[in-house]
């Protein structure tokens, strides 16, 4: 089967996809009318959905840009997502200058736009993996081409874990990705949670009939992830909580992000 066969064999449009419906949630136009009416549903259970989905990227740039300014130059961005306004590299090359940027995903319309916005870009690149196999995302040549394991790097989940069951132990996969990078290496995750909008529980049954079911955390379910790390300030907070710019007010109801956000380092 040739590349182009596979690729259409995975390419299912009249099936919701997870990215496509972040894509059109954020204003983005690479979806398709399945991905349009299951973003409307969600959008009934949380209303406030869209301003959620920026806030996640917003928390992600913060990150990225503290990080940067700390030293990392090197960044793993796992479930990417299609591309949108301020992505990764462009945040962290932005801020530090020759930094490198790999990011992964599986769903075919990702790699094929990651791969047309990174054609050219030095220090790139975009790999073809699946999360809950973090050796082979570590094994890669290209990942190893671009990322040096004796120095510290960010492995970025950002909206992403709450697409692995349990029994694929979340933990296990991250402590794997950070295993054989040094101290002063980081985690970043933005999760979403029922803690406070039981409505969750109602949007996430609409997953169930795209291609990936979605599961909801508890805050403590959730700061295990990081078990072993140390926590950057303010801790697992909701989305605007985490570290908002400088001038900016804080929204008067941070819990409709719907997503906690952490930051950990390996000490």
């Amino acid at each position: 089967m040739t590349e182009n066969e596979c690729w259409r064999k995975k390419f299912r449009p009249d099936i919701p996809s997870p990215a496509r419906i972040y894509d059109y949630l954020l204003g983005g136009k690479d979806n398709y009318p399945a991905d349009r009416a299951a973003a409307a549903e969600i959008a009934l259970a949380l209303p406030h959905i869209r301003v959620a989905c920026e806030w996640n990227r917003a928390f992600l740039g913060r990150a990225v840009r503290y990080l940067a300014a700390r030293g990392v130059r090197q960044f793993i961005d796992i479930g990417t997502g299609l591309p949108t306004v301020g992505n990764v590299h462009e945040i962290a090359q932005a801020a530090a200058p020759g930094a490198h940027v790999v990011y992964v995903d599986n769903d075919p319309v990702v790699l094929t736009h990651g791969r047309d916005l990174l054609h050219g870009v030095v220090g790139t690149a975009i790999l073809e993996h699946d999360l809950r196999h973090p050796e082979a995302i570590l094994a890669d040549p290209e990942l190893r081409a671009l990322i040096d394991v004796g120095e510290p790097v960010a492995v970025l989940l950002a909206a992403v874990l709450h697409f692995i069951p349990d029994e694929d132990d979340l933990a296990g996969i991250i402590a794997t990705l950070l295993e054989p990078f040094p101290s002063g290496s980081y985690l970043v995750v933005s999760h979403m949670t029922a803690d406070a909008k039981p409505e969750v529980r109602t949007a996430a049954q609409v997953y169930d009939q795209t291609t990936t079911p979605i599961y909801p955390r508890r805050r403590d379910q959730i700061q295990r992830l990081a078990k072993g790390l140390e926590l950057v300030a303010p801790g697992v907070v909701w989305l605007p909580e985490w570290r908002p710019d400088p001038g900016t007010s804080p929204p008067p109801n941070p819990a409709d992000a719907y997503l906690y956000a952490l930051v950990a380092r390996k000490s």
